[in-house]
């Protein structure tokens, strides 16, 4: 019999029925998530979960509560155990750390405060024990007694997927600026030609990083704009482009090779013709 959630809250003397399991994966449209606040700004996690509505207020009733987060490529990953005590209404300015906006613009429920502080235990499990949620991923707040949760996978230490290499690298340009820090190093360092592509409007786009920041800094232009300066791209209708990297330049290749290798591609892709290329 594998091991479960609730055989790791035994061993530590805490009672299934009171913990609750909370499943944090929400999207803002910066491509923030619940898993990258953890990740790069804990305080922010825990202040991001500390208001909840006051429609959850009866299923969050519990002293403990054990936080998970969902990184880009899935899995649940235990996020830590926390003592949780609701101590009243939010305060009516309160902004949510995840969308940066004014809680009261996000929702018309009443949002409650809780104080919310990290237990001693279980912190050894803390970025290195996954777990296998269900197809109730719906429900994200679950009774640790009704709902055993199967370990799947516990590491030594946490740690995020490897850098995948730049001729398998594929990402959207919503997720530029979260990717993990080891890939934009990577990726910072590298410049030559991608490729851009909308599974929703069928269209593709070819061009090249010459500059400093390589193909991180060239990419982070469209995720603030949508288009990067590029006048096919601007008359385009908005959407979330996949990238690719075509070819990558040699660390000695001039600002002209590299867009003669533009060039070359946008020719074989035929992306002028049946692209967004206006050059």
């Amino acid at each position: 019999m594998s091991l479960t959630f609730g055989d790791a809250l035994a061993k530590c003397g805490l009672a299934r029925s009171d913990v609750r399991l909370l499943r944090h994966q929400a999207k803002s449209p910066s491509g923030r998530t619940p898993y990258l606040l953890w990740r790069d700004q804990r305080t922010a996690f825990d202040e991001y979960q500390s208001v909840q509505s006051d429609a959850n207020r009866a299923k969050l009733a519990a002293p403990f509560w054990a936080s998970f987060v969902v990184p880009a490529n899935g899995g649940t990953l235990f996020s830590g155990l926390y003592l949780a005590e609701r101590i009243g209404p939010a305060a009516s300015d309160w902004v949510d750390p995840l969308y940066e906006r004014p809680g009261s613009e996000l929702t018309t429920s009443q949002l409650d405060r809780y104080r919310v502080t990290p237990s001693p235990l279980l912190v050894s499990y803390v970025g290195k024990l996954w777990i296998e949620w269900g197809a109730g991923t719906r429900s994200w707040i679950q009774r640790a007694d009704n709902q055993d949760k199967a370990i799947v996978q516990l590491t030594r230490e946490f740690r995020e997927d490897a850098f995948p290499g730049y001729d398998r690298f594929i990402a959207n340009v919503s997720d530029v600026a979260t990717l993990p820090l080891g890939w934009v190093e990577a990726l910072r360092a590298a410049r030559g030609v991608y490729l851009l592509t909308s599974a929703r409007t069928k269209e593709q786009y070819v061009g090249s990083a010459t500059g400093e920041g390589g193909f991180y800094a060239r990419w982070l232009n469209y995720a603030s704009d949508g288009h990067g300066g590029n006048i096919g791209l601007k008359s385009a209708d908005p959407s979330d482009y996949q990238i690719a990297i075509l070819e990558c330049a040699g660390s000695a290749a001039s600002y002209e090779q590299v867009l003669f290798l533009e060039s070359l591609w946008k020719r074989k892709l035929q992306s002028r013709e049946m692209g967004l290329n206006r050059n």
